[in-house]
């Protein structure tokens, strides 16, 4: 038999009544159920901390990209408790680079309430899950559902798509979300509502893609609305995307030898609590002349030195283009106020983001974070 003809026969879609969807569902997961490193195998009991932890990274980033982080978060803190106990500045250096700051300040911050307030154990329903920092009505479903069985339906981008193509939702997103909702719990059958939410983000994942669904191996193919219409690819409708205006600014990059000078960002607000190296302000109308004004103060600098090429960075509400100016003072040279010298070797160990990264390593020159 050819790879082929054994994949058809391994992959092949259960079939039935519209009626029996719940079921066809569950019959799908149990064959094709993908093994990731927070999901409880068959016949385990999922751990709410896992979930909560898996959940949260997941929220705007892949499974791929988190599973590292992931795994490198349960070997530091195992449960709820070791985390809650952990200092908010070692959260944010080890969720540096998966980006979205705030999710790892709430992660903190639930992890806290938890301890504190829960005595480490979770609330196993979706208005105590609420209650938590961080949790909203999506994250609150996921982990009542998944942990604790309880019978709703969290709705996530893959199971919008598998919703919206499945009954053909006209309507565009944001708007259709209350819609998709409604009809995703009709999904849901009398048990296993953790297994059928995983269920439909692993048929989103493998086989609903955004494009090029693989609408053969489908269990829903016999009477997808989409599919039937063959405009399957066109679903979910979305609204046209907004996008802020470009804002510009510069950053600075100072070395003392084999140090460089950084500080931290306010505690709220954008890349809250990360470490930064000196920038200016980030305007839509702002010249380097401005720019340049607002540099660290030392009376040693008589020159900066512009690198040639800007750093771009999107971040979800703008575009942002940064000059990058450099420059080396001398070994006892003190960091202005509210500064600090930290190891260019050490650097991986700073809750950098990811726009920072880009600007020390075209000030320094290569990757040289990653070289540390």
């Amino acid at each position: 038999m050819s790879l082929l003809a054994t994949r058809k026969k391994i992959s092949e879609p259960v079939k039935g009544p519209v009626d029996d969807r719940p079921a066809l569902l569950l019959a799908w997961y149990d064959r094709h159920r993908r093994r990731l490193p927070w999901r409880a195998l068959p016949g385990e009991h999922a751990d709410p901390y896992r979930v909560w932890l898996s959940e949260i990274m997941l929220q705007q980033t892949t499974v791929k990209a988190v599973g590292p982080y992931f795994e490198k978060f349960v070997a530091r803190w195992p449960d709820v408790g070791a985390m809650g106990r952990a200092g908010l500045d070692d959260v944010l250096r080890m969720w540096a680079g998966l980006g979205y700051y705030s999710r790892a300040r709430n992660l903190h911050a639930c992890a806290v309430t938890v301890l504190r307030e829960h005595g480490g154990v979770f609330p196993d329903s979706e208005d105590g899950l609420r209650a938590l920092p961080g949790i909203g009505p999506y994250t609150a479903a996921a982990i009542a559902a998944i942990a604790f069985d309880r019978r709703t339906m969290p709705v996530d981008g893959n199971i919008e798509r598998v919703v919206s193509r499945l009954f053909a939702v006209e309507d565009a997103l944001p708007q259709a979300k209350p819609r998709i909702r409604e009809l995703a719990a009709t999904l849901l059958g009398p048990s296993r509502a953790g297994d059928s939410a995983q269920a439909l983000m692993d048929l989103g994942s493998s086989i609903c893609t955004p494009k090029k669904p693989v609408c053969s191996l489908c269990p829903f193919n016999d009477d997808c609305a989409a599919r039937a219409r063959g405009d399957q690819e066109t679903f979910p409708r979305k609204a046209p995307k907004k996008i802020g205006a470009l804002r510009r600014g510069a950053a600075f990059v100072v070395t003392r030898g084999d140090e460089l000078l950084v500080r931290t960002r306010e505690a709220k607000g954008l890349l809250g609590g990360m470490t930064e190296v000196p920038n200016s302000d980030w305007l839509a109308e702002q010249d380097d002349e401005a720019a340049l004004a607002q540099a660290p103060a030392f009376k040693a600098v008589s020159r900066w030195h512009r690198k040639v090429g800007v750093v771009t960075h999107v971040f979800t509400h703008f575009p942002l283009e940064l000059v990058v100016y450099t420059a080396s003072v001398a070994a006892r040279t003190r960091a202005p106020a509210g500064m600090r010298w930290v190891p260019i070797a050490t650097l991986r160990d700073e809750a950098l983001p990811n726009v920072m990264r880009k600007v020390i390593a075209h000030g320094l020159g290569g990757d040289s974070i990653r070289r540390s």
